[in-house]
Order: structure tokens, then C-alpha cells, then sequence
């Protein structure tokens, strides 16, 4: 391990103190911001197997779901509103280390957990605690990337969201089948995934050395003109995607459950795991693929899927439904991909954390809209008219994805 002197601070013997701690190399550092996005997006979702759990214990309706998860969102939202841009001006650890103690609380508040309130207290904290770490971890994989290359950067990101949402789905599932307790011994494996990002957290690098003081005001997200071209493509790329994310995730193990007759959870999940699995060996493969063509491409890849998980769910046929969900993952990689690599290699270094907060900000709207939505409406409509309704939908918004990333195509060169 290296050791680096930390800049802007104003004491010499904290000075001192920073710089004769063991501090990791920048390489490790863009590592663990790496496992910070991964644990955000893991410890999203490690509640949602356990939902029907709790409904069994504490009886309440799936309205009310729908409101746990609506609580959750807009903690999200609040944070990337009021400290999305926090960490380009007291430094990114400060901002990281704080949301995984928060992190940290709101795993405690499930475990200790005994009634359908302490759920909605538990999933605001954890909405916000992630808001705020996602969007620092963010901005410090741009910093740390010393290549300065965006698709190392882009590729990262979406491995390690798709990584954490697939692992926190399958591994929870997995402690309902066959643990004792299940619901605390998934909140006891993520409270000790946290604690080692802490440990990181506090012996990487900080990139920011001009430190400016902390102001926590309410904020309308600023988007440089200089990237408002490239935002809008990366924005409505992530609107395409997250949003049949969060079909999935609200939708998707009951339509798996009917699809498969099943009662078992890894299986009625299926379509969840193919649709990130396949998304991130995606951008693994296709990573160096243009923006504009990664855009357009995963569009159409993103319609044709859900064209065909639509076929499945009103012919009822398991195989189509998967294959469905396989294509989907080809596109979600590849339109989410397209869109960030674009949006990150022109972001100033100065407003890293806040572009890329407006960009979670866009993120997360369009994977919590759609959950609660599909959560409300599918009483009265029903599951098969419901999924076929939003998958029509998000088939629509893809097509209108890739004709935007047609027109955002270089020009030809006249020839000589």
C-alpha cells in the first residue's frame, strides 16, 4: 500500500494523521468504489424476498407493499436531491463513509424489526444512505480511473449494479429456502459486507483536495450545457431499461410463479436473473461498442424482448418468457452501457458527482415508477394484463430510445 498526503486541510497535525495512514493505491481504491455500488444496489433489494414473509406475520395488503417500496424510492430521490453533489465539495470518503453507516442503521432497524412500520422506517433510511453513497462511489470511479478511459468506468458501474441486484435477489431467495431464520441472517450477511466497505472506504484515496464547506440545501439537479447532449441520450437510455427493471422486480417472480407453476422462489425469479446476468456479461463482452450504436442497438434488443415476454405472458409459455428476458438483458446492457460511457467522458471534473446524481436521479425514478404502478394496478387489472400493458409500454419507449440515438450518429465526412 501506498501512502498520500491529503490536501485543503488547514491543521498540520491532521495533516500528519492523514498522511501516515495506510492509505490503498488508486487502482484499490477504484476497486472498492466498485464494491460500494454493488452493496447499494445489493442491499436494495435484500428486503424484496422477504416481503412475503413479513405479509404472512404482520398481514398487510399489497398497497401497502407498494408503499414500503414507494418510501424506499423517495428516499433515494431526497438524497440524490440534497447530497448528490456533497462529495465535489467535502471529498468523496467523508460521503462515502457516512452512507454506509447509515447503511449500517437501517440493517439494524430490519433485524430488530417488529411490526410493518419499522419496515417503512428501515427502507427510507436505506433509500437515502444509498442515494448518497451511489452517487460518491460514482464520481470516484471517474476520479480514480487513471487511464481515464469511460468504458472501464461505464463497464463498471453497470457489472456492479447488475451484479448487486441479481446476487441480492438469488442469495436472499436462497436463505428463505434453506435457513432457519431468514429474516435476519440475509440482514447479518449484508451487515458484514458493509462493515468491510467501511473498512475500505477509509483507506482509499480521497481525489478531492479543494475541500469547500458542507452545505446540505435542496437542489434542482445542474447539468453543464457542455453535457446536456449526452445526459439526455444516457437519461433516456436509463429510462428504457430501469423501467423494465422495475416490471421485473414488482412483477416478475408472480408472472414466474404462474408461468413455471411454481412455489419456489430461485425458480419463479427466473426472469430476474436472466435479464441482469445476461445484461452484465453484456457489457463485459461489448463494452468498446460506440455509444450511439450501443444505444440504438440495446433499444431495439430491449423492444423485441419485452415484444416477446408480452407473447408469453398471454400465451402463458415459460420458454418464451425466458427468452424474453435473455434479449432484454442483451438490451438493458447494452443501451445502459451506451448511454453512461457516452455521458462520462465529457463530465468536467468538477461536477462529476453532480451530473452523475441527475443521472441516479433518472435512474431511480424510472425504477421505482413503474414498480409501484405495476404494484397498485395489478389487483383490479390483473397480473397477465398488467404485465402485458407496461411491457407494450416499455417496448414503445425503447423504439423512441433508439430513433434518439440514430439522430445523435457522427456525421459523414464528404469525401475528397
Amino acid at each position: 500500500m501506498r501512502t498520500y498526503p491529503v490536501l485543503g486541510t488547514t491543521r498540520s497535525g491532521r495533516r500528519q494523521r492523514a498522511a501516515s495512514r495506510p492509505t490503498l493505491s488508486a487502482a484499490a481504491g477504484f476497486a472498492v468504489a466498485a464494491y460500494v455500488i454493488f452493496l447499494g444496489f445489493f442491499a436494495s433489494v435484500v428486503p424484496s424476498p422477504l416481503y412475503g414473509l413479513y405479509q404472512h406475520m404482520w398481514g398487510f395488503s399489497p398497497f401497502t407493499l407498494s408503499l414500503i417500496y414507494a418510501v424506499y424510492a423517495v428516499g433515494v430521490l431526497v438524497a440524490l436531491l440534497l447530497v448528490g453533489s456533497l462529495s465535489d465539495e467535502v471529498g468523496r470518503r467523508p460521503v462515502l463513509l457516512t452512507a454506509l453507516a447509515a447503511l449500517l442503521a437501517s440493517t439494524l432497524l430490519f433485524i430488530i424489526a417488529s411490526s410493518t412500520e419499522w419496515l417503512f422506517i428501515g427502507r427510507g433510511v436505506q433509500g437515502f444512505a444509498t442515494g448518497a453513497a451511489i452517487s460518491a462511489a460514482s464520481a470516484t470511479l471517474v476520479d480514480l480511473q487513471t487511464r481515464q478511459d469511460p468504458v472501464t468506468v461505464s463497464v463498471t458501474t453497470g457489472v456492479a449494479s447488475n451484479a448487486g441486484l441479481g446476487l441480492g435477489i438469488f442469495v436472499v431467495s436462497v436463505f428463505v429456502q434453506w435457513v432457519a431464520d431468514p429474516l435476519i441472517v440475509p440482514y447479518l450477511v449484508l451487515f458484514a459486507l458493509l462493515c468491510i466497505g467501511i473498512v475500505g472506504v477509509y483507506q482509499m484515496p480521497e481525489p478531492v483536495t479543494a475541500r469547500g464547506r458542507l452545505r446540505l440545501t435542496a437542489e434542482r439537479p445542474q447539468v453543464p450545457t457542455v453535457v446536456r447532449g449526452p445526459f439526455l441520450l444516457a437519461a433516456l437510455t436509463v429510462l428504457a431499461s430501469w423501467s423494465i427493471a422495475g416490471l421485473f422486480f414488482s412483477l416478475g417472480p408472480m408472472l414466474g410463479a404462474r408461468l413455471f407453476d411454481t412455489t419456489d422462489p430461485l425458480t419463479a425469479s427466473a426472469g430476474i436473473y436472466a435479464l441482469l446476468g445476461t445484461s452484465a456479461l453484456t457489457q463485459l463482452l461489448l463494452g468498446r461498442t460506440t455509444p450511439w450504436v450501443a444505444a440504438m442497438a440495446g433499444s431495439l434488443a430491449l423492444a423485441g424482448g419485452m415484444i416477446l415476454i408480452l407473447a408469453s405472458s398471454l400465451a402463458e409459455t415459460g420458454a418464451v418468457y425466458l427468452i424474453g428476458s435473455i434479449i432484454s438483458g442483451v438490451g438493458f446492457g447494452l443501451s445502459f452501457l451506451g448511454g453512461l460511457r457516452g455521458l462520462v467522458s465529457v463530465i468536467p471534473a468538477t461536477h462529476r458527482a453532480g451530473v452523475l446524481s441527475a443521472f441516479y436521479v433518472v435512474a431511480y425514478l424510472s425504477l421505482s415508477v413503474p414498480a409501484v404502478l405495476a404494484g397498485i394496478v395489478v389487483g383490479p387489472l390483473g397480473l397477465r394484463t398488467t404485465f402485458a400493458a407496461f411491457s407494450l409500454f416499455a417496448a414503445v419507449i425503447a423504439l423512441v430510445v433508439a430513433a434518439g440515438a440514430w439522430r445523435t450518429r457522427p456525421a459523414r465526412t464528404p469525401a475528397p
